[in-house]
């Protein structure tokens, strides 16, 4: 596929359009909940949601970095406490993993406060949820989440984004009862971004708009 200028198109505009694409390739079971990481996951799985008729919420994972190298994860940790370690937090000292894990959860905290307010969580016992990010990058986030809504008792976990490294998509299949991916890409060096036309920051108050939104459509 080639855009105007002859150069080839990306696969997705935004966010959003990404969603809708992703939605089609999606079979939402009964009282299905869609959780859409934070931030820039919520704007995937809005549209996802919407398009499917399920109910939305958020769920905020925090990828813990190397100290020497803050962009290779050591992990990831969800605003309730629950983490997962990767092969790179090996070798270091227990007491800086510790601390390393303390503060992206007190991060996740703050900022899954900031984004509910005074909302709580959506119940998902006994629940499918489909767990919606804008791609993955590594696998230690999304590795997170599908962990978090297991201890939640959620009845059947699908992951559901746009892009991903063929490698860590292989990685996340085992942990998830579905996995969808619209391109799983051998691409090096990898980056989300690259993939779409547009793929700026998100905003709290975006997320928080999209999450209304959600409730005021549910109600």
């Amino acid at each position: 596929m080639e855009g105007i200028s002859g150069t080839p198109a990306l696969p997705f505009y935004d966010r959003r359009a990404a969603g809708l694409m992703l939605a089609r390739a999606l079979y939402p079971r009964d009282r299905c909940v869609v959780l859409g990481i934070a931030r820039g996951g919520v704007v995937v799985a809005a549209a996802v949601a919407g398009a499917v008729h399920a109910s939305l919420d958020v769920i905020v994972v925090r990828k813990v970095g190397h100290p020497m190298q803050p962009e290779l994860a050591i992990g990831a940790v969800c605003a309730d406490g629950d983490g997962v370690t990767t092969e790179h937090a090996a070798g270091l000292p227990k007491h800086v993993v510790t601390a390393l894990f303390a503060a992206a959860r007190e991060q996740a905290a703050a900022l899954e406060q900031r984004l509910r307010g005074d909302q709580p969580a959506l119940e998902i016992q006994g629940r499918p949820v489909i767990i919606v990010d804008d791609g993955i990058a590594t696998s230690a986030t999304m590795l997170c989440a599908v962990a978090a809504a297991r201890k939640r008792n959620a009845n059947f976990i699908t992951v559901a984004v746009p892009v991903a490294p063929a490698d860590c998509a292989a990685l996340l299949r085992p942990h998830c009862d579905e996995l969808v991916v619209l391109v799983a890409s051998r691409d090096l060096p990898f980056a989300v971004g690259r993939f779409y036309f547009s793929f700026g920051e998100v905003s709290d108050a975006r997320v928080r708009e999209e999450l209304e939104r959600a409730r005021e459509r549910s109600a």
